[in-house]
């Protein structure tokens, strides 16, 4: 019997790290088939115009290769190909319900041949160092429990002056906006979700994790302490998201 209360879950602060994977594998697994749908929905398909906000902004100069992380059903992977025709994209995800899902789309696109999808762990990633030009991840990074063990990976699988793009929604701090998002993410979301969702209670999980997430501010900071080089943050839709952007510093200095 399908659970429709957020009791299902504890709150994400109070959560051990193996229990907080846990949880994040079965809430991709049973909401893979309204995954897309309840996104957009939710996000007024602004996250289809955040997606192509990061794909601008990716530089590829020397693999021609992008690797994305926690990619889901390969929306950013797509996206990237879309806009850059020599592009090669490997989509890694550890919840296989969402690359079979991923798969789907990526034969419907016709890009069979320059997107490739594996299951795989964002904390060891099965690649060498200096394999792609960016390392991107889009609403992932606040359901890994080790985010700069994942930064730090991202890092090492990129060429010198590669990019490490993270785009992620956030918690707005300014009082009306948080009154504002909190009544959408705490009220309205669950509703719509126990309408369209087979497993409504992962709604109450996702808005959770999206309030418990550092300020932008503080992100960037965590992405500093691993080492990338000129942090930049792009505020997007008054801090709904955010996108933040970090270097791999050149060969001969630290990197």
């Amino acid at each position: 019997m399908e659970k429709d209360t957020g009791e299902k879950y504890r709150p994400v602060r109070r959560m051990t790290e193996a229990e907080r994977i846990r949880t994040v594998r079965e809430i991709f697994s049973t909401v893979t088939g309204k995954y897309d749908f309840l996104n957009h929905l939710l996000s007024l398909r602004r996250d289809i115009q955040w997606r192509r906000f990061t794909v601008q902004r990716m530089r590829f100069f020397r693999t021609q290769r992008l690797l994305d992380v926690a990619t889901g059903t390969a929306d950013l992977a797509v996206e990237a190909c879309r806009r850059n025709p020599s592009l090669q994209a490997i989509g890694v995800d550890f919840v296989q319900p969402m690359l079979d899902a991923g798969l789907k789309k990526v034969l419907a696109k016709g890009l069979l041949t320059r997107v490739h999808l594996l299951r795989g762990d964002a904390l060891a990633l099965p690649f060498p160092d200096a394999s792609f030009d960016v390392a991107a991840i889009a609403f992932g990074i606040r359901n890994i429990p080790d985010r700069p063990g994942a930064l730090r990976e991202m890092k090492r699988v990129i060429v010198p002056g590669g990019q490490v793009m993270v785009l992620e929604m956030t918690f707005p701090r300014k009082r009306f906006l948080d009154r504002l998002y909190h009544l959408y993410l705490g009220r309205i979301l669950p509703v719509i979700a126990r309408i369209f969702s087979r497993n409504p209670a992962a709604y109450h999980y996702l808005a959770d994790s999206i309030m418990s997430f550092p300020s932008p501010e503080e992100f960037s900071r965590e992405m500093e302490k691993v080492g990338l080089a000129c942090v930049k943050k792009y505020r997007l839709d008054f801090g709904i998201t955010n996108l933040h952007v970090g270097l791999k510093e050149q060969q001969g200095r630290h990197s």
